[in-house]
């Protein structure tokens, strides 16, 4: 080999003289010197290429296409470099088209476009491959992109391992480095056609060295991720094979998922115009769910995080139908008696109309005996001004936690009661029922009634804080209603931020008409029964408050006539016969047993 290196000429002696041939334009394919390549050729241009190339010597240039788009290619469009080439075979196909067999000759160089008959011509110049003077550089080149491919060939089996076996000559090299880029499948139009235009062969060999030094690269970063992956299968279930080859090799490209799931969230969180910090705690979670195994634990606390962020209203809100025509309404339909507190819930629901500051007004605290209809007069508050409405039950809550949530380092952490109930809600400005605000306690894990207090704080609860979410939320746009048996158990910071409204018990005669129009029809409905079917008079009614009652509201009487009506539904079906059924005082004591309660002459009670 190295009594032919000095040679500036390592091709044949080709002819130079311009001569004119018809040219094949491909797209996607390069051509070069030596490769025997199958062309199916579909186009009419190409097609009366061909057939006038057939016509003389079957040698024909072979060029490829800049914009593979392109039908009908012109100058402009093509590569100046290409292939003279022969056509060694031709077949024709069913539809038309011609299959072809070609061999590249020679590297040339278009001079001249000419359109004939419906193809183009050109004149053209033959580049005679050229090197170096120097012999040491040269084989120092060769041996460095022979050593190069045995790790190519070794990393793929399809390339051929003795290709570079044998090499002595200068023209053997020629040969070896243009078959060499035929067998690396994966470069593309542009290397290949920089490789066919690069006639000084030193130059091309280190071309081809850095390309073939780069597929390396590429192969050997797929070994080690079949490497993991293989590891990861054997420690797993082989179901999870595909998804897990997938983040093997996006981590180690570098790349982001763009698995559906975490696309769908990331497209939600912008329509849900979340607060920026929210946004960006979203955005970071999902990061990390992007780099960890779907079924690890660290992944299910993110997604729980993340479901919660994205299932909070953060902007969608109800408007407000405050009509005291309406609140009125309302009230005396769902609620007999109760004038004073009745009075001063339109005068709450008419001083937030007329000032529009609906995050400055007061917060009502309904104070009286169970069954007395406070949670109902609050439900009745949200129907007037058209919010949704929950309640949340504070008795014997005595974590603080409760009410602020668990932070994210807890097994099994969730948000406070606070934040379940803006989920539950699904607007910003529900009206959230505080029940038995009262029966708040605290110990050693916090005091409740203490972040209760930034809750219920206009100044502060637009930026509340729950240690799950760890990020602001606004709570300004609520409406909070609280409830209480006994006043004086509300710890006195809550107190001071309550308006108090005191319902007292029932009247006797309260309870009979409450009974006659509310009870009654509810339990009635309730168990399918009407009117005609159970009848219970006044007083049986009175009977049931006088001797089977003793309470301020009116909750164990209802119990006691879903008992009666349960009792007649039971002497229905017993006796198909029956029609009606008409409760009598003997009636009423035999299904509830003795009187409870017996009225003195001094109109006080005393328990049996």
């Amino acid at each position: 080999m190295s009594e032919m290196l000095k040679e500036t000429n390592l091709t044949e002696s080709v002819d130079v003289e311009r001569t004119m041939l018809p040219l094949l334009p491909l797209k996607n394919v390069v051509i070069l010197p030596k490769s025997i390549v199958p062309i199916i050729v579909g186009r009419s241009l190409s097609i009366k290429a061909v057939e006038a190339a057939l016509k003389q010597d079957h040698t024909l240039f072979i060029t490829s296409q800049k914009d593979q788009e392109v039908e009908t290619p012109g100058k402009d469009d093509l590569f100046s470099y290409g292939t003279r080439a022969t056509i060694l075979k031709v077949s024709h196909m069913p539809n038309g088209a011609l299959k072809i067999l070609a061999e590249g000759i020679c590297r040339a160089k278009i001079d001249e476009f000419t359109e004939t008959d419906g193809f183009i011509t050109v004149s053209y110049t033959d580049l005679p491959t050229t090197s170096l003077e120097k012999e040491v550089e040269l084989e120092a080149i060769w041996r460095q992109l022979e050593e190069l491919y045995h790790t190519y060939s070794q990393l793929n089996d399809k390339a051929p391992a003795d290709l570079v076996e044998s090499v002595k000559t200068p023209l053997e090299i020629d040969y070896i480095t243009d078959t060499i880029a035929v067998h690396i499948a994966n470069l593309t139009l542009l290397d290949r056609q920089k490789l066919l235009e690069t006639a000084d062969l030193s130059e091309r060999m280190i071309a081809l060295c850095r390309m073939l030094q780069k597929e390396i690269e590429i192969l050997q970063t797929e070994q080690r991720i079949r490497g993991r992956i293989q590891t990861q299968v054997e420690k797993s279930q082989r179901e999870y094979y595909l998804t897990e080859q997938m983040k093997a090799i996006q981590k180690e490209l570098g790349r982001e998922d763009q698995a559906v799931e975490i696309d769908q969230i990331r497209a939600k969180t912008k329509k849900m115009n979340l607060p920026k910090d929210a946004q960006e705690k979203v955005e970071k979670e999902l990061r990390r769910l992007e780099q960890m195994p779907s079924l690890s634990s660290e992944a299910v606390v993110s997604r729980n995080y993340v479901d919660w962020i994205t299932s909070l209203p953060w902007s969608k809100e109800t408007k407000d139908t405050i009509s005291l025509t309406q609140a009125e309404r309302i009230l005396h339909n769902n609620h007999f008696g109760l004038q004073k507190a009745k009075e001063r819930i339109v005068e709450f629901l008419a001083a937030k109309k007329f000032s529009k500051k609906l995050d400055r007004s007061p917060i009502l605290c309904l104070v009286g005996p169970p069954g007395v209809g406070k949670t109902s007069l609050a439900e009745s508050i949200a129907q007037s001004v058209g919010r949704e409405f929950v309640r949340i039950s504070l008795g014997g809550i005595r974590d603080e936690a409760e009410i602020r949530g668990h932070r994210r380092t807890y097994i099994g952490a969730l948000p406070g009661k606070i934040i379940q109930a803006m989920k539950k809600a699904g607007v910003t400005n529900p009206v959230i029922l505080l029940d038995e605000i009262d029966k708040i306690s605290h110990d050693l894990h916090g005091d409740p009634s203490s972040a209760l207090l930034e809750v219920l704080d206009p100044e502060q609860n637009k930026s509340f804080v729950d240690h799950f979410l760890d990020t602001e939320y606004d709570l300004s746009k609520v409406m909070f209603i609280a409830t209480a048996n006994v006043m004086e158990n509300i710890p006195y910071p809550l107190y001071d931020r309550l308006e108090v409204i005191t319902l007292s018990g029932y009247t006797d005669e309260e309870k009979r008409e409450i009974a006659k129009q509310f009870l009654v029809p509810k339990n009635l409905s309730e168990l399918d029964l009407t009117k005609r079917q159970f009848q219970i008079s006044d007083s049986i009614i009175d009977m049931l408050i006088h001797e089977y009652t003793k309470e301020a509201g009116v909750r164990q009487l209802e119990r006691l006539v879903a008992k009666l009506m349960r009792k007649a539904i039971q002497k229905f079906l017993k006796d198909k016969s029956l029609k009606h059924i008409k409760v009598t005082p003997e009636c009423a004591k035999e299904w509830l047993g003795n009187i409870a309660f017996k009225k003195t002459s001094l109109s006080q009670t005393t328990e049996r």
